[in-house]
């Protein structure tokens, strides 16, 4: 059997189950016009909301999406090493870049999780229920959570501006913002116009990468910026792994994910390609750094989730290829970062 043809029939069965008890959920029929809503009407929300526990805040934070923001602090900080000489390091500053990509990335995923939840999407999710849309805290509190972590991103940011006097990185916080809230908010969020992963390459790799470098060094160098360009690669694989487990329920909700558009088998090339483009990056650095060989070891990684994920025909193996991959991103910035850095 066709293992694309597979996971489609699965999640096409899970989707419509999904449907008709959003269906039953909302009562009544009627078209809407929004594209969530096509197949069905449209989910308020949960009828009723538990009170969220702990570990259900913990599950809505998705621990597994971090390693994409402890990875491009690690290389950026190994980049400024190069740039200081041997000896010479900005501790504090490199913290507080940690402590702004850490922050945004769980606000995105808090806010995520609220506007998907509102917008319905969430109604036609095959995966482990998220907090809004599965009806396990209230959407306002999600919100709120999210707006917290989004404000003390900003305060660390703030506090790194403050510290470096590099007062036109207030624009690009601003910028960085907005593209987190506008993934899957606004009216016309682009995470649903299939440029996730373009945004995701430019402010998880390129921004994130040579902005902790700038802020302890004040330049741009080399290995920042192809050290982001591999480590937005990387991002850009996590995204797709995931967006092709939710391939049938996206589509039939409306989201227009880059997967979504090309397809499963198409997708699962991309994939392949963001994931291993990093290793001709990095065998170029070994060339110049002698431990960046060490970096090839990630494909103990990075090969088992691409082999995974061209022959899944389930959920749950792309989850495992996801997994695998998020731990490929830390171990790339580790290993490289580290390389740089002796």
């Amino acid at each position: 059997m066709n293992p694309a043809a597979k996971l489609a029939g699965a999640g096409a069965g899970a989707g419509a189950d999904a449907g008709t008890k959003a269906s039953g959920a909302a009562g009544g029929s009627g078209k809407s016009g929004h594209p969530a809503f096509k197949n069905g009407p449209p989910r308020k929300g949960p009828a009723a909301v538990k009170p969220a526990t702990a570990a259900d805040w913990v599950s809505g934070a998705r621990l597994r999406t971090l390693p994409l923001a402890i990875a491009p602090v690690l290389l950026g900080t190994g980049a400024a090493i190069v740039a200081s000489g041997p000896g010479v390091y900005h501790p504090v500053r490199a913290l507080l870049a940690l402590a702004v990509a850490l922050l945004l990335q769980v606000g995105v995923n808090y806010a995520n999780d609220y506007s998907d939840g509102i917008r319905g999407t969430d109604a036609f999710r095959v995966g482990p229920a998220r907090l809004t849309g599965g009806g396990v805290a209230d959407p306002r509190t999600v919100l709120r959570v999210a707006l917290v972590f989004f404000g003390a991103a900003g305060v660390a940011g703030v506090t790194l501006v403050v510290l470096t006097q590099y007062w036109w990185l207030l624009l690009v916080g601003v910028v960085a913002l907005a593209a987190a809230w506008f993934y899957t908010g606004g009216k016309k969020p682009y995470g649903y116009l299939g440029l996730g992963e373009l945004f995701v390459f430019v402010f998880f790799g390129l921004v994130a990468t040579v902005g902790t470098t700038y802020v302890q060094v004040g330049e741009f160098t080399t290995e920042s910026v192809l050290g982001g360009v591999a480590i937005g690669l990387i991002a850009c694989a996590v995204l797709m792994v995931n967006n092709l487990r939710d391939i049938v329920p996206d589509k039939a909700a409306g989201k227009r994910t880059l997967a979504v558009r090309i397809g499963s088998t198409a997708s699962r090339v991309v994939f392949c390609v963001f994931l291993l483009l990093p290793f001709v990056i990095a065998g170029f650095f070994s060339v110049f750094y002698p431990l960046g060989i060490f970096t090839f070891f990630v494909l103990l990684l990075a090969l088992p989730a691409c082999l995974i994920t061209i022959t899944a025909t389930t959920a749950k193996e792309l989850i495992l290829a996801l997994k695998l991959t998020s731990l490929a991103a830390l171990a790339y910035g580790l290993l490289l970062g580290l390389a740089f850095a002796f």
